[in-house]
């Protein structure tokens, strides 16, 4: 019993050098967190080629004009997002919503790539309700549902606001 402790205590010795050693563990480890931001043309061209369809109330796609939707600047696992739920539901989708100025700040944000808004209709509104779990209201008093993934779903009443930490593959 004696050896199995030390061998232990050994290996997380070991274990733990590598984790603070200068260039190995935690400098290697923030590389994880780089986010691949697309251009307008790479979002639309992946969004097309997965069926996604995109509106805007002011028929534009001008980041720094609120009634456009725009997605320059959108964050790569975003669109993939939005290419991953295209597929897991089967449903048709139509964004509303992107990277484009008047929505809510902060980290998580639309302005920094992080969520999308999409038209509600029976067939997303049922692969939300039924393949996620329910987890309350938000600050805001929407409802939320989180996938799997941990990417968040909220119903904002006209629409769902997605927030993508992830890709969701």
């Amino acid at each position: 019993m004696r050896m199995r402790i030390r061998t232990v205590a050994s290996t997380l010795t070991l274990v733990g050098t590598a984790l603070f050693a200068p260039g190995v563990g935690l400098a290697a480890s923030t590389d994880a967190f780089a986010v691949t931001k697309l251009t307008q043309a790479q979002a639309t061209s992946m969004f097309s080629a997965a069926g996604i369809t995109w509106s805007s109330s002011g028929g534009c796609s001008n980041r720094n004009v609120s009634t456009c939707t725009s997605f320059d600047q959108l964050n790569q696992a975003t669109a993939q997002g939005a290419v991953t739920l295209k597929h897991a539901s089967g449903c048709a989708l139509n964004i509303t919503g992107g990277t484009e100025t008047g929505h809510a700040s902060g980290t998580y944000s639309h302005w920094n790539g992080y969520k999308l808004d999409y038209a509600k209709n029976t067939c997303l509104n049922n692969y939300v309700h039924n393949s996620f779990t329910y987890i309350g209201l938000r600050g805001d008093g929407y409802p939320q549902w989180q996938a799997a993934s941990g990417n968040i779903y909220a119903d904002e009443g006209t629409h769902w606001d997605a927030l993508y930490y992830t890709c969701g593959c």
